[in-house]
């Protein structure tokens, strides 16, 4: 793959990742929950910061621009519908839309649900999707401003892409995430030995983010609404993915 890809903890639980074209040396830096982690590290590295990619309004994805700008100066991209919202953008993005990075292609995902306005970037070149508060490894956001069939559907879009992508996602709940798992998807083998995996990571000091989408369709429930086995278990088995999908994220948001 001609990119490297470099995953910085941030604050208590947040992560930032920074994305290198080899051949161009372009360095994209997704989110900005903190200036000094992130500052550090392409200091460590000699990389310059070229791009900053924005993912949604939060203050912990944003607040570190200010700081890190000054000294790693950046073009900012964002979202369009959430510009108000957001520190002053280079180039406002709308679902659709491909952006160019280096010679490489960078897709726009709509991922609203969290919040409204909340994008996903997709590198197909590095089989990488940058996905922050909406899909999560083993979770997604909590619905702070969309609806749960709004989600759904962002969900939906991320379920098409190919399997082997890494999914860059913004926190480190995997542990929480999979405890939640397993109280509505308890006989999944995938699910089950994942959760092992995690807790042996977690134990260590090491990260679980990113992972890959094949991972999360084997294992993440908000993924899965259509599954048996997850409908039995909460007595909905005729009822719509979307009322699942609710379902589901209403029980976590009590969990």
């Amino acid at each position: 793959m001609p990119f490297d890809l470099v995953t910085i903890p941030c604050l208590s639980d947040n992560y930032a990742f920074l994305l290198r074209d080899r051949q161009s040396g372009k360095v994209a830096l997704i989110d900005v929950p903190e200036a000094a982690p992130i500052s550090a590290k392409l200091n460590e590295l000699g990389w310059t910061l070229t791009d900053i990619w924005l993912t949604h309004h939060h203050p912990d994805h944003i607040q570190g621009v200010p700081d890190l700008i000054a000294e790693h100066p950046a073009r900012i991209y964002g979202a369009k519908a959430d510009s108000h919202r957001l520190p002053k953008l280079d180039q406002a993005l709308m679902e659709g839309e491909t952006f160019q990075f280096g010679d490489h292609d960078v897709k726009v995902m709509d991922v609203s649900g969290h919040t409204v306005g909340h994008i996903a970037l997709y590198v197909p070149d590095a089989d990488t999707v940058f996905t922050a508060d909406s899909l999560m490894a083993l979770g997604c956001g909590r619905l702070f401003e969309g609806s749960p069939s709004q989600m759904w559907d962002s969900m939906q879009k991320l379920m098409k892409l190919p399997e082997e992508t890494t999914v860059c996602s913004g926190h480190e709940y995997t542990q929480s995430n999979a405890k939640f798992a397993l109280t509505v998807d308890p006989e999944n083998a995938a699910l089950i030995s994942r959760s092992r995996e995690i807790d042996q990571a977690r134990k260590h000091g090491k990260p679980t983010v990113p992972s890959t989408l094949s991972l999360e369709l084997q294992t993440n429930p908000f993924l899965r609404p259509a599954d048996p086995g997850i409908r039995s278990q909460l007595g909905m088995e005729n009822a719509t993915d979307t009322d699942v999908f609710a379902e589901i994220r209403a029980r976590k948001d009590k969990f």
